[in-house]
């Protein structure tokens, strides 16, 4: 047998929302080795979307393992990993036993749309017996609905962890027991799958990283700590939260695997990952990540923005226990490539993602198609859980290439859209964007997106940005490299490859015609799931 080399490398754990993914990085962010599996998605209603705890922790632990079965093959030893670091899928809410370790239901994942009626509860609530904000003193009505979101950042909308988590216990006897009997633990996919790698039942710990918690509409955006108002307003025990931690530091090590004893010092929600990935670290740098959704994040440094244009107000991240913490402007898109995959396995328009490119191309326009993706209501800027999804302008001309090319074009106004809150917020027009994701692969998608944006559209040669982010604040916590994300200039070295840049060629009156026609659609679309408002 080969002797194998002893390199220094640093791992990332990527849990998405349709597949999971370990990447072992050098230090200049070149990837070493690598393995990527899918898990099963579960619909079993309308508007419900779950996963299954458990089979993400069996494939988060299949890829670690056969991703160091490659590195081996390459030649290095396992023991050249010296830190792994987690990004994940934000929102997607688990709840387990305190005694047993196991799930007490499905995750309810992000874009599950079945607590509109709990929204629609707290809406109600907030209108008429409002927030304490003081003891004794509560707010109600557009004075509660602003302070909810001075404490939290945030609106009340399907979209968080903490109306998922409400509505578990209010609907699964299983989890109304165990809160009822303090024997819940409630956590995102971060603070899950930490929990399991650490030892699980037997000493596994249950930590929630600030990115992560900002998410759920339970912490306090400016203390950082979880807040006994939301958790009186929401009606849940302060024990069934984890352990508030930084985005870098070391948590704990994991318990068994190929890397046993290697430590855990990085942890940071899916999108905050990609914005440091692509190191926008100072304030008034962005970026655009099209994967199942699209988020566009704006960083506005030390200070917390609240949006007037319909945008959240979100932990970046926080670069070490007790550092301060860095900000952003958030817009969540709910529908991205999550539509290209509907064509795909629901209309059979397609029989791969990347053949979207080639359909779509085969026509110059969408023949005065619009197609509004609201699957599941509609996010930033526009939050109306009511809004169902629209094709319109259909005729006899139609096409599938039509359709294709107008779900790229949806994707395209809804950056648009959001850019446009951002512009309003940040008092900043952004003359380019820079993206990243599985959809920025097409050159066609890019060019559409820079043609109806009218903006330049900036994509690395390296955009696996997301994992990317989650080992550069893993390598920053035990100082591997020399990294200190409190230093951006210690990062001059990583992901220092080129990048291919998209103009648009559009003519103006072209683009506002367009842009025009999709507003009209966006408000048909609208309010036409009416009971969720009864």
């Amino acid at each position: 047998m080969p002797i194998l080399k002893q390199g220094e490398f640093v791992g990332s754990l990527d849990c998405g929302t349709t597949s999971v993914r370990f990447i072992v990085f050098d230090q200049y962010a070149n990837i070493v080795s690598q393995h990527q599996s899918e898990f099963p998605q579960y619909y079993p209603n309308p508007g419900w979307h779950e996963h299954d705890p458990e089979e993400i922790q069996e494939i988060s632990e299949e890829c670690i393992t056969q991703a160091c079965a490659k590195l081996e093959e390459a030649g290095w030893a396992k023991e050249s990993v010296k830190v792994i670091g987690i990004t994940n899928q934000r929102e997607t809410t688990v709840a387990w036993s305190r005694t047993t370790g196991e799930p007490l239901c499905k995750a309810i994942v992000w874009t599950d749309s079945r607590t509109k009626n709990t929204v629609a509860h707290f809406e109600h609530l907030l209108a008429t017996t409002g927030i304490e904000v003081e003891p004794g003193q509560f707010k109600t009505g557009e004075e509660g609905v602003e302070a909810l979101r001075d404490i939290t950042g945030l609106k009340l909308s399907t979209y968080f962890s903490g109306i998922k988590l409400r509505w578990m216990i209010d609907n699964y006897s299983e989890v109304q027991k165990a809160h009822d009997e303090d024997d819940l633990l409630f956590g995102t996919i971060e603070s899950w799958v930490v929990y399991n790698l650490t030892g699980g039942v037997q000493g596994g710990i249950h930590v929630g990283e600030v990115t992560n918690a900002s998410r759920t509409l339970l912490l306090n955006l400016r203390k950082l700590t979880w807040d006994e108002r939301l958790l009186t307003f929401f009606d849940f025990r302060q024990s069934i939260l984890p352990k508030l931690v930084s985005s870098s530091e070391v948590y704990g090590h994991l318990s068994h695997g190929p890397l046993k004893g290697v430590p855990i010092g990085g942890l940071i929600g899916d999108q905050q990952g990609a914005l440091v990935g692509n190191k926008c670290l100072r304030q008034g740098e962005a970026k655009c990540t099209y994967g199942t959704g699209a988020f566009l994040l704006f960083c506005t440094g030390k200070d917390i923005v609240n949006s007037g244009h319909g945008l959240l107000s979100t932990v970046a991240y926080q670069p070490g226990p007790g550092a301060a913490p860095v900000y952003a402007l958030e817009g969540s898109i709910g529908v991205a490539g999550s539509a290209i995959k509907w064509l795909r396995d629901s209309m059979g328009f397609i029989k791969s993602a990347s053949e979207i490119n080639t359909l779509a191309a085969s026509v110059p326009d969408t023949g005065g198609v619009y197609f509004v993706t609201a699957f599941s209501g509609l996010l930033a800027p526009y939050w109306d859980p009511g809004a169902a999804g629209l094709l319109i302008g259909l005729s006899s001309y139609t096409t599938p290439a039509h359709i294709a090319r107008a779900t790229m074009e949806a994707t395209a106004f809804q950056t648009r859209a959001v850019l446009e809150s951002m512009k309003l917020d940040s008092r900043t027009k952004l003359e380019h964007l820079k993206v990243d994701g599985g959809m920025t692969n097409g050159d066609v998608c890019m060019e559409i997106l820079a043609d109806m944006g009218g903006f330049d559209v900036v994509r690395p040669d390296m955009r696996e940005s997301t994992a990317l982010g989650s080992a550069l604040l893993a390598g920053s916590a035990i100082r591997l490299f020399g990294w200190d994300m409190s230093k951006p200039a210690t990062l001059a070295e990583v992901n220092t490859k080129g990048s291919r840049t998209f103009n648009p060629h559009m003519p103006e009156e072209d683009r506002e015609k367009g842009w025009t026609a999709w507003l009209r659609a966006v408000e048909r679309s609208k309010g036409w799931d009416e009971g969720v408002y009864e």
